[in-house]
């Protein structure tokens, strides 16, 4: 299968050549069906804003045949809040604080990260077993291999190349398909001028839009919104496309998918922080000895794709491996699942949440520093200079002012879900739940302490982290706006802060 040939194309001759291309495909041999091709689609920047998750604005078929011929899991949350720790706990299957992968864009240089000793990441173990593996990107962005972010060093010799037709006859797959999704409406705004209208016809109203209630009805805020929803809707002809490339070689009833994101929504709220709207993802799973048309609310982490992986292909899971086998016969529930944010870019910050199935705890380990600390990669977001703008000219609300813009925040934040799930009412200080908070705040010192988190970076190891960041070519005209944000940090750490 090429990939630059099952993306969404609006040309009919290339995408004649596309169907052509299938029947010279190889097929699988008897014997090899029944070791079932392994698919991770990885959608980036989203969250569960999905109609089979109570999205009500707009429409996904592909993805929910996918819910309808597969298992959907409703309470399936990420480690991680952004891109690389999360990938880095998703390619080895263990908590990115384990491995020591855990700040964002970490392990450059001189400051490099190592696995620890027997760790390995996932393709690895395919390819050992007798798997092509690869790990292609977006179709529509042209041809070549996918987005990795992993933190730690690796070999690039895990993957066998961008594309499972390069793979030899009867031989099973391990593949990973990196889609850009809410990384469209981050760009300069031409792909949704030139591109959407054309693929979508009709785009998202921005008055259908419904937002979390500390966000004002703005028009920016709005459009934003109705951007996300409709890279989402592209998102779902690829994955539709995904699945016909499948079909034509024979190959979908063999191959179990797994869709998930990666972090959610990149807005104020979400993607960097440990709220459902920054770590509840997607989770279905599709492909032979999966349950059909089956919702399950167990409490599942995204580092459980490794291990239900591995079961399908009837390979064991390696006693190092966190993460669990949902589909396992020995399948213990978790009572709860954990997550970390750390460093992001150059903006230090330290939070560890555990969520059970109705209440979230939350510690802060800097609570004297705001919650939208300068940031470079956000802070260009046209959402964050837009609530900037509001709270500038005092047009938010109570709500708005305080969960956004508060300079200080609480060292410990709990949650009832059931009734709040925006996460909008902090329940701390409330001695109703006091016993709640004392068992949730044991529980996350447990995870901690059983799962070796390291804690912060040290100085030397902060500033050749940002030095790397700084060589980056996307910051190529931002290193001086990321330098006074740096200085900040020091200042902040030597205060005491």
């Amino acid at each position: 299968m090429r990939h630059h040939e099952f993306g969404l194309k609006i040309v009919p001759s290339i995408l004649a050549a596309f169907v052509a291309a299938l029947f010279f495909l190889p097929h699988l041999s008897a014997d090899a069906a029944e070791r079932p091709n392994i698919l991770w689609i990885i959608m980036d920047d989203i969250g569960a804003e999905l109609p089979c998750y109570g999205e009500k604005s707009i429409e996904t078929p592909h993805i929910d045949r996918l819910v309808r011929e597969g298992t959907r899991f409703d309470a399936a949350f990420l480690t991680a809040s952004v891109c690389s720790p999360s990938r880095s706990a998703m390619i080895t299957g263990m908590y990115q604080t384990t491995i020591g992968a855990h700040h964002h864009r970490s392990g450059q240089g001189d400051a490099a990260i190592r696995l620890p000793e027997g760790v390995e990441p996932v393709p690895a173990i395919f390819q050992r077993a007798g798997y092509f593996t690869c790990n292609g990107g977006d179709p529509d962005r042209g041809k070549g291999p996918g987005k990795t972010d992993y933190n730690f060093v690796w070999e690039k010799k895990i993957y066998d190349g961008a594309d499972w037709s390069e793979r030899k006859p009867g031989q099973p797959f391990f593949a990973q398909i990196q889609l850009w999704v809410g990384k469209h409406r981050n760009d300069d705004g031409r792909w949704y001028r030139e591109v959407a209208p054309k693929v979508l016809q009709n785009l998202t109203d921005p008055e259908d839009i419904v937002l979390p209630p500390y966000y004002p009805r703005d028009p920016v805020l709005l459009a934003d919104q109705a951007q996300y929803l409709d890279c989402i809707r592209f998102t779902d002809i690829q994955v539709g496309r995904i699945l016909e490339c499948l079909e034509k070689e024979g190959t979908l009833d063999q191959t179990v998918i797994i869709l998930m994101g990666d972090n959610g929504i990149s807005d104020a709220r979400g993607k960097q922080f440990l709220y459902d709207r920054g770590i509840r993802t997607p989770f279905i799973v599709r492909g032979p000895g999966i349950p059909r048309g089956e919702v399950r609310s167990d409490l599942i982490e995204h580092i459980d794709m490794a291990a239900i992986s591995l079961g399908c292909a009837e390979l064991p899971v390696p006693e190092w491996m966190q993460g669990r086998d949902v589909f396992s016969k020995d399948y213990r529930k978790r009572d709860a699942v954990f997550a970390a944010r750390d460093r992001c870019g150059e903006t230090v910050d330290r939070i560890r949440s555990v969520r059970t199935e109705r209440f979230k705890y939350i510690r802060n380990f800097h609570p004297r520093r705001p919650m939208l600390q300068p940031n470079d990669y956000k802070d260009r977001k046209p959402t964050i200079l837009r609530l900037r703008e509001l709270q500038a000219d005092g047009k938010l609300n109570k709500l708005q002012e305080g969960i956004l813009f508060a300079p200080v925040r609480a060292e410990e934040e709990l949650y009832d879900l059931r009734v709040d799930p925006f996460e909008t009412r902090n329940l701390a200080d409330d001695p109703g739940h006091a016993g709640t908070l004392k068992s949730l705040r044991e529980s996350l010192d447990v995870w901690m302490r059983e799962t070796r988190d390291p804690g912060p970076e040290t100085m030397e190891i902060y500033e050749a982290n940002l030095e790397s960041e700084l060589r980056n070519p996307a910051n190529r005209n931002h290193g001086q706006q990321i330098r006074r944000n740096a200085a900040l940090m020091k200042e902040w750490a030597a205060e005491g802060k």
